[in-house]
Formats: C-alpha cells, sequence, structure tokens
C-alpha cells in the first residue's frame, strides 16, 4: 500500500479545462489560506442598534447600498454614511440611523443598470433593417454615492444628481450643496491629502477634474489669488474613481490611470499618465490598501505600486469574466479585508435577472498570493478601523459586523481539481483517508472519481473524518471535496489517501 499527499498549494485555480487545475483547488466558497491551511472566513452577525432599551437590527436603508464611509468627528463621534439610489443615512456607532438626504433639489437616481436599446440608440448601420438591435446598446449605470470628508464634515455626490453636498453632523439639519459656485453633474467627489476638493467629470465633462481653493469649499473661481483650477485629462475614456494613494492622488477612467501630484502654483497639479488598457468597471471598483492600489478592469485586475501599473495574473479570470452580468458591472465594489490582507470584488452574477442584486465575490490575499471565489450578497462595505469589525450591507440595506471569530458561516466548501496518480496512466484503489484536520468533524469529505477526463463522474461520501477514515473507491482521477460543518472553525492541511494500484474490477 501507498500513502498519497493531496499537497493542495493555497488558492483556487478555475481556468481553461478541468485537467488544468490538477492538484491545484478548482472550487470553494467562503474559504481561505492560512499558512498553508484551509480554513473558513469568519463569520458574521447583524449589528444591533444600541441606543434603544431593545437592540434592534440596524437596517440603514431600505435599499441596496451604492457607496459607504466611516469617519470620526473632533469630539470622537464615530459615523458611518450610506447611500442609496434614492436614500442618504448617517448611523452612530451606537447604531441609531437619521436620514440626510437633502430637503429639496436632490436628484433620485436608478436602482440597477439598464440597456436603453431601440431607435436612436445605436450607431447608424448597426443591424439589419427591421431587426431587432443588438442586446449591447447604450447602458445606463446603476447609480452609486462616493463620500469623503473636509475636516469633520461629510461631503457626498450622487453619480445621478451630481450636486456636492455637505453634511455638518447635525443629526436635526440635513445636508446641503456646498457652494452655488461649485461644479454640478459631476460623477464623484474626492478630497485630496493637501485638502483640495476634486470634482470628477466636472460640469457634465466626464474628462474633467475641477477643484476649489485649497482648504475651501466656496472658493471654486480660478485667480491669480488661489489654488482653484482645473484639467482636461488626455484621454479618450471616462473619468470613473479616484483614490488618494501614496502621497498622490489618483483618478482611473475607463480606459487608462493617471497620477495628479500637487506641485504648488501656479500650476499646483502635475499629471501623469501612469497606465494604459487598464481601466476599471466601475466607480467603486478600485481600493487602496498598504501593498497598492488594487481595482477590477472590464477584462483583468490591476495594481498600482506608487510607480508603475501592473497587470495581476489571475487564476480564476476564466470564471469571473464569463460569470459577470456585463448590464450590472456598474455595481462591481471593492472591499480591503486589511486583517486578513486581502481585496474582495463583489458583483452581480448572469444567474441574475436584470433586477437582480449582488450575489458573488473574488478575492485577491495580496499577502499571501493567491485567487478565491464565492457566494455572498453584499452592496457596500467598510474595513474595520474606526469600528472594531468591519461592516458590510446587503441588499435589503442591513448591515453586518464581519470577521466575527465565533460566529461561522454556512455553506464554506472547497474542491479540488483532478488529481492524478503518477502520469494518470494509474488506477488507484483508495481505502482510507488518513485526514489532517486541526479539529476532526469540522468538514466532510467526498471524493469524485473518474477513469477518463470526459468519463462519467461518480461521488463518493460524505465521509465524517476519523483518523483514519475507511472508504472504498477506485479511479484514475480523484477531486475531493471538503465541505465545512456549519459554524465549525476548521483548519484542514494535507490529507493523505492509503491506495493500492491495481485494474478496474
Amino acid at each position: 500500500m501507498a500513502l498519497v499527499p493531496l499537497d493542495i498549494p493555497a488558492g483556487v485555480y478555475k481556468n481553461g479545462t478541468e485537467l488544468e487545475a490538477a492538484g491545484r483547488w478548482a472550487d470553494g466558497s467562503l474559504v481561505r489560506w492560512q499558512g498553508g491551511s484551509l480554513r473558513p472566513v469568519n463569520g458574521w452577525e447583524v449589528r444591533q442598534d444600541d441606543s434603544t432599551p431593545t437592540s434592534n437590527d440596524v437596517d440603514i436603508s431600505t435599499n441596496p447600498p451604492r457607496g459607504m464611509h466611516a469617519w470620526e468627528s473632533l469630539n470622537g463621534t464615530i459615523y458611518l454614511a450610506a447611500g442609496t439610489y434614492n436614500e442618504i443615512k448617517v448611523m452612530l456607532s451606537s447604531g441609531a440611523v437619521y436620514s440626510i438626504k437633502p430637503a429639496s433639489g436632490f436628484t433620485d437616481g436608478i436602482e440597477h443598470g439598464t440597456v436603453a436599446d431601440g431607435y436612436g440608440k445605436q450607431f447608424y448601420g448597426r443591424a439589419t433593417y427591421g431587426d431587432a438591435r443588438p442586446s449591447t446598446g447604450v447602458r445606463s449605470e446603476a447609480t452609486t454615492i462616493s463620500f469623503d470628508n473636509f475636516g469633520q464634515y461629510l461631503l457626498f455626490c450622487s453619480s445621478n444628481d451630481g450636486g456636492i453636498y455637505k453634511w455638518e453632523l447635525d443629526t436635526s439639519v440635513l445636508a446641503a450643496i456646498v457652494d452655488s459656485s461649485a461644479p454640478t453633474n459631476n460623477k464623484s467627489i474626492l478630497v485630496t491629502e493637501e485638502r483640495f476638493i476634486f470634482a470628477l467629470g466636472a460640469d457634465n465633462n466626464p474628462r474633467l477634474v475641477q477643484w476649489a481653493d485649497r482648504e475651501s469649499l466656496t472658493d471654486w473661481t480660478v485667480s491669480v489669488t488661489n489654488e482653484a483650477g482645473f484639467i482636461e485629462l488626455s484621454t479618450n475614456g471616462q473619468i470613473m474613481q479616484g483614490l488618494r494613494t501614496r502621497g498622490q492622488t489618483l483618478i482611473l477612467t475607463d480606459t487608462d490611470v493617471h497620477a495628479f501630484r500637487y506641485i504648488g502654483p501656479p500650476y499646483v497639479y502635475s499629471v501623469t499618465r501612469v497606465g494604459t488598457s487598464c481601466g476599471t468597471i466601475s466607480r467603486r471598483a478600485a481600493v487602496d490598501t498598504s501593498a497598492g492600489t488594487f481595482w477590477m478592469g472590464p477584462k483583468g485586475f490591476f495594481v498600482f505600486n506608487g510607480n508603475t501599473v501592473t497587470e495581476l495574473p489571475c487564476d480564476v479570470f476564466d470564471h469571473v469574466f464569463s460569470d459577470i452580468l456585463v448590464t450590472q458591472q456598474s455595481k462591481v465594489w471593492a472591499w480591503d479585508n486589511s486583517q486578513f490582507g486581502e481585496v474582495w470584488w463583489f458583483y452581480q452574477s448572469q444567474q441574475q435577472g436584470a433586477t437582480g442584486e449582488i450575489d458573488k465575490y473574488v478575492s485577491y490575499s495580496y499577502r499571501e498570493n493567491y485567487w478565491s471565489i464565492g457566494s455572498l450578497s453584499r452592496t457596500a462595505g467598510i474595513s474595520r478601523g474606526l469600528f472594531q469589525f468591519p461592516i458590510l450591507a446587503d441588499g435589503t440595506g442591513l448591515l453586518y459586523n464581519h470577521e466575527k471569530v465565533g460566529t461561522g458561516v454556512t455553506g464554506a466548501f472547497a474542491e479540488s481539481g483532478p488529481i492524478q496518480i503518477g502520469q494518470g496512466d494509474n488506477i488507484a484503489h483508495v481505502t482510507s483517508v488518513i485526514p489532517d484536520e486541526a479539529s476532526q468533524g469540522g468538514v466532510s469529505l467526498k471524493f469524485k472519481t473518474r477513469f477518463y477526463p470526459n468519463a462519467a463522474e461518480t461521488t463518493h461520501g460524505p465521509y465524517s473524518t476519523a483518523s483514519p477514515t475507511d472508504v472504498r473507491f477506485a479511479g484514475r482521477q480523484i477531486k475531493m471535496r471538503c465541505d465545512g460543518t456549519d459554524g465549525a472553525d476548521f483548519k484542514v492541511g494535507i490529507m493523505r489517501l492509503e491506495t493500492v494500484p491495481g485494474g478496474r474490477r
């Protein structure tokens, strides 16, 4: 008898054919790898409102949030802001929620992306006369909300409304336009490290970046006596998102990336294109981390290290970009799970209809360099920092404290690609499994066997792990699936199969 170790490297590989994932994990959900062992992600619980005698679940909105931001005031009060296509809400650390949506002048947006087809919605000559227009018509984005701080005050901008609004922390007073001279019809906002307010896509110009005088909310008029200004980017794309990163401001379009560096009067900022053919897929798909700025593009993932843009080799490229519902790509958003050195991108899959919601994620571990995928419905969130836990929201506006040890998860699993004995020309008869698990019983095992790559697959199990676990199956190719027991904190290392070579009978 021979012991075959299933020493499978960290991360999911889901590109190409099934056999290309041989010896790798080929599928999974709600799992991560630490120090070489497979583990579930930490669980979550609904956030409670502690401002009332009887705690209630915190619904920050009645609709899917499309933007979220946390900050601390000068007196130490911690706030969380969230925006939907038609609501702007703030939550205090106690859990009390208030609406700060402007009383008038604020235009509601759209909840889901749409495709506008029909007369006038395509280039002349596209398709045959009398036939229906192609389904790839002019897309309208789902409305997103960008937030930032100007000191302790909150600024926000809806991609549909376009105004720049300020809220001064008084829960009895609604937000209002920062100033009548501020640009309108903007797509998003950003406050730079030098404390300039950047209006992105300003005044309905998709390539225009405009800013007020330094430390000013109201002085937007360019003058020789101030540092207000504007720059129209030399790009054939449209501005999507801005981020502060490593002593500069990064402006991402849907085709390229530009770095703004402060140089002082009279030009105020210099602009350098730092990447081409590397645009972002949505207005919330980029996030800055301690390891660089990461984002998801329409056909790839990228990182900016402070000087240059690099495309990330992606082990799940085929899966993600064949799974995403393109008409809803404007909903894609990124989250830095800094505690574990991971970037998560949430997206809506093709399994959802046009009025469905985000249901999938793809994550990259910049600390241990592997990819993972899974199913989870979250539409916005913030990293751990001001609050004890990361806070994420689902499509109903319900808030959850994430990565909470002891809460457990449901549906965590990982499945390997084919494991061949020798060069795949031997048939292995497996008689037992010797588990390598920190607490036996945390996972159940299934094995799937085939005699040829395209032959029918046979499933064996599930088996509860013991030391050893008696099994009986045979095949040229063997796949192992680990299903986490609901709520269990398992750690799976190198399982070993006790095998005997032989024929099919």
